[in-house]
């Protein structure tokens, strides 16, 4: 329980009443400082009659979602105290994300100037009776990527004239993940050779349950007779098996540049989403995925859908630093498959050679060099500029390697 902002100017105006009415010896001067004693001390014994006892949850739906789509948070309010509730307050502290306007309900404010306030969303709670519950709900702003804090969820209780309020927390904080701007392109085109770490030598027609058709054997005590190959069990009048080879899956490594010398802001969020849409494709597609970070961050090799979710939420907070570890992706072991460097125009030559030796024997390299209109680089190059956006150009890029490969066979 505290005096407002308006509390304390009446309290300094009190005091200032009681200097002037002794300087100046004037009674009705104490007899204003008395009457604003007497109103705050009104105010605060107000405030501390009407307790509450609130029981508030917060949900999140969805609490990972992707740049520019929405996510909503749904409140529920009941009263667990003996007593109906005075009209409340409260009051959610939101992420520092750019401001969106809310639906219905609460109303996101706007910063200060001095960016010292946070965003809050702030509604009135009417009068609930002992038991009663209310709900209500508001938007996210998630134009920005990042984890941001929701909450803590706060309870206030004013008297009339706005001189005291009470403040409890209701509900703790949560977390909001928006994870980059994700593209729907193309996935990274399979290399020519062999990955001796992919499940086949090269990539096949899929069967319809998901294996390759590979031969036909002869039944041995134990194999599953859903396999039976019919036709020619009737033909050679014996038990004949299908045997089928696990389907080909290339991998896929994605080189992100994070130094922030050779990035500005807008270069580096691009150079993130391309990221992120490049690892989304290639899962898309079954391929195993790796991230790799010159800060010195490795994800490994992975193709569920925990493992895609890591890589997101680390590209969701992941910024630009002073950080050079180009070294340790050198000396990674050496990826495979298809390669992907995500880079900026502003990189020195000699790192784009390092790159290159990434892709060894087997490995096809593509370079995304954001904003490098002209830039050289290894291998297949998508040139994100102003006039050609990240999608058009990697979509042209890629398909224009499948017809040359396709040309060559």
């Amino acid at each position: 329980m505290i005096l407002t902002r308006r509390g304390w100017g009446l309290a300094a105006g009190s005091l200032l009443l009681v200097v002037a009415g002794r300087v100046l010896g004037v009674v009705e001067l104490y007899v204003l400082a008395a009457g604003a004693g007497l109103l705050m001390a009104f105010a605060l014994g107000l405030v501390r009659s009407r307790s509450f006892e609130l029981d508030a949850s917060r949900h999140l739906h969805p609490p990972r979602v992707h740049a520019g789509d929405d996510s909503r948070v749904e409140l529920v309010i009941s009263n667990r105290g003996r007593s109906r509730t005075p009209v409340l307050a409260l009051r959610d502290a939101l992420g520092q994300g750019p401001e969106r306007p809310s639906e219905r309900g609460p109303r996101p404010e706007r910063p200060s100037e001095r960016g010292a306030q946070p965003r809050r969303a702030r509604f009135l709670l009417p009068p609930l009776a002992p038991g009663q519950e209310d709900r209500a709900s508001y938007r996210l702003p998630t134009e920005a990527r990042g984890a941001f804090e929701i909450g803590p969820l706060e309870a206030s209780v004013t008297d009339p004239f706005g001189l005291a309020t009470r403040t409890r927390t209701v509900a703790p904080v949560a977390e909001l993940v928006v994870y980059p701007h994700v593209d729907r392109i193309l996935p990274l085109p399979h290399t020519s050779g062999n990955d001796q770490m992919a499940t086949g030598s090269h990539p096949t027609a899929m069967g319809p349950s998901g294996y390759d058709f590979y031969a036909l054997r002869g039944y041995q005590v134990g194999d599953d007779l859903r396999r039976v190959h019919w036709p020619s069990t009737a033909r050679r009048d014996e038990l004949m098996i299908r045997q089928q080879e696990m389907p080909w899956q290339g991998r896929a490594t994605v080189v992100l540049d994070t130094r922030g010398r050779f990035h500005t802001a807008a270069t580096f969020e691009t150079a993130v989403s391309a990221a992120a849409s490049i690892v989304t494709a290639c899962w898309r597609e079954g391929s195993p995925v790796r991230l790799l970070t010159t800060d010195g961050s490795d994800s490994g090799f992975g193709a569920g859908q925990a493992h895609v979710e890591a890589m997101l939420s680390r590209l969701a907070i992941l910024h630009a630093d002073g950080a050079d570890h180009l070294d340790h992706v050198l000396a990674a072991p050496p990826p495979g498959g298809s390669i992907a460097a995500v880079v900026t125009g502003a990189v020195p030559l000699a790192d784009l050679d390092h790159l290159a030796r990434l892709a060894g024997r087997s490995g096809g390299l593509t370079t995304v060099v954001v904003d490098g209109a002209g830039y050289p680089a290894h291998g297949a190059v998508v040139r994100v500029t102003a006039t050609s956006p990240f999608p058009e150009a990697w979509n042209a890029a890629v398909r224009s390697s499948a017809a040359r490969a396709g040309a060559g066979r």
